[in-house]
């Protein structure tokens, strides 16, 4: 029998607020546990929350961006459940009437297509505090300096029908948040993750089979593993004449598994009724004409702009633009320089590489914007040759100083002078004459030989056009 994969996530944004959603306390990463918890944060008797209509601001942001319906009123209501990290009993969050309502995003596929995935909803809700396990043999502690930290929940339509195109989404989401400013889209500190719904069906079939709930999912990778292998678990399951059940699953990177965690809630199992404490919210025309003007160039707009001004292809600018970091970082480059397309290049290609290598963001790269000019400028001036400016990064990015100091360090110029370079020619020539007989006689690949025994000489200082250039005319005249 031949399935197919039905997929939606419920993608957790953190929203870059200074503050928790309904109280004062720093929503800062990195405290000791229970410092930035207060009264409201710890649910105690008679306080009361005072919604942050900063996190209004920005989820009223995030809807526009993706055209969705925002309407006139939203309504926060009380999520019922208990669990040791979340003080109140309840959750505060939106049922009914969430702050954004149906839109949508546009995804690439592998095959160059777009696809259009739905967004049922985004609404706000507050986070609940962290179980601490590795520090306390036999125990569980509990740090509440992350409760009550004002998180955006997207919940796509069941749109997706493979991993690859899940993890498109979830990093079309990723640049969207990061680009209008509402979250730093931090994935190892938690401030975005995911949980994804996946079932399987015979193909062809309407109805959707039972679905299973991924939790808490907190890299591309992982998405992309975890699905997959939840996929091949509800086929065999089924296959094996077994029913798979409705739960919440756990993946387990470790191990390449997903394990039930507990079964599915459904919405009536947390008896949401609207919160007493909180006032509906009002969505006026002022507001949206507030948030509309601080609408930031948005990566499909940046993406384009990128094209036509920097007459780069849509492949370099799509990359570039992923990330509002690195398209920044490409900007100002290509600005500083005049070499758009050279300046994408070495943004693309050997930054990406290094970053990768160290598992840096570009906000955290060892060459910076500014010394990456430098040594294009260099580049461009036909001070280095291509080559050489590789060794030179590589020196950069070692804290060895900027471009100029390099070059001139490790005397790295390039050889432009045709006299020199001439000389060099004749006495390869000279040492190689079996080589240029062949040559001669119609062996043109040996041409390759020449140049590279030239480059060699001069130890990759001299200037490869010219090089090229007069080594063609001298072994053809």
């Amino acid at each position: 029998m031949e399935w197919e994969t039905v997929i939606g996530l419920e993608i957790h944004a953190q929203l870059s607020t200074k503050s928790k959603l309904f109280s004062g306390s720093s929503t800062a990463y990195g405290a000791e546990p229970n410092t930035q918890a207060n009264v409201v944060d710890l649910a105690m008797p008679g306080v009361l929350p005072v919604l942050n209509i900063d996190a209004v601001r920005k989820a009223v942001m995030f809807g526009m961006a993706i055209e969705a319906d925002v309407p006139d009123v939203s309504v926060f209501a009380r999520k019922n459940y208990f669990y040791p990290d979340l003080p109140q009993g309840y959750q505060i969050s939106q049922f009914d009437k969430p702050i954004v309502g149906l839109g949508h995003l546009d995804i690439e596929l592998e095959n160059g297509e777009t696809k259009r995935i739905g967004v049922t909803r985004a609404h706000l809700e507050q986070d609940a505090g962290k179980s601490l396990h590795k520090d306390f043999a036999g125990q569980t502690g509990v740090d509440l300096n992350r409760s009550g930290t004002p998180l955006l929940e997207i919940v796509s339509e069941p749109d997706m029908s493979n991993a690859k195109e899940a993890v498109a989404y979830m990093k079309k989401i990723h640049s969207l948040v990061q680009f209008l400013g509402i979250c730093d889209g931090n994935m190892q500190e938690g401030s975005f993750r995911c949980d994804a719904n996946v079932s399987v069906r015979p193909k062809g079939q309407a109805e959707f089979g039972t679905r299973a709930e991924l939790k808490n999912i907190n890299s591309f990778k992982f998405v992309e593993r975890a699905i997959n292998i939840e996929v091949e678990r509800q086929i065999d399951v089924i296959e094996a004449g077994g029913e798979v059940v409705q739960e919440t699953r756990l993946f387990d990177p470790d191990k390449d598994e997903t394990r039930s965690m507990r079964s599915k809630e459904e919405a009536n199992d947390y008896r949401y009724f609207p919160d007493p404490d909180l006032l509906p919210v009002a969505i006026t025309q002022e507001l949206r004409d507030s948030v509309r003007a601080e609408l930031p160039e948005l990566p499909e707009q940046k993406k384009q702009r990128f094209i036509n001004q920097f007459e780069l292809s849509a492949f370099d600018a799509g990359v570039l633009t992923s990330n509002r970091a690195l398209s920044d970082y490409f900007e100002a480059v290509a600005e500083a320089t005049g070499e758009a397309k050279l300046s994408a290049n070495w943004v693309n290609g050997e930054l990406a590489s290094h970053l990768n290598k160290a598992e840096l963001d570009v906000t955290e790269s060892k060459v910076s914007a500014e010394q990456l000019t430098g040594l294009i400028k260099r580049i461009a001036d036909n001070t280095i040759s291509g080559k050489i400016a590789k060794d030179v990064f590589e020196a950069i990015w070692n804290g060895e100083g900027d471009a100029d100091e390099i070059i001139e360090a490790k005397g790295l110029k390039q050889i432009t002078d045709s006299g020199a370079i001439e000389s060099i020619i004749d006495e390869i020539i000279a040492a190689n004459p079996g080589q240029y007989e062949q040559y001669r006689s119609g062996k043109d690949k040996l041409f390759g030989f020449f140049v590279g025994q030239v480059m060699k000489a001069s130890k990759g200082k001299a200037n490869p056009a010219e090089v090229n250039r007069l080594l063609k005319a001298k072994l053809d005249a």
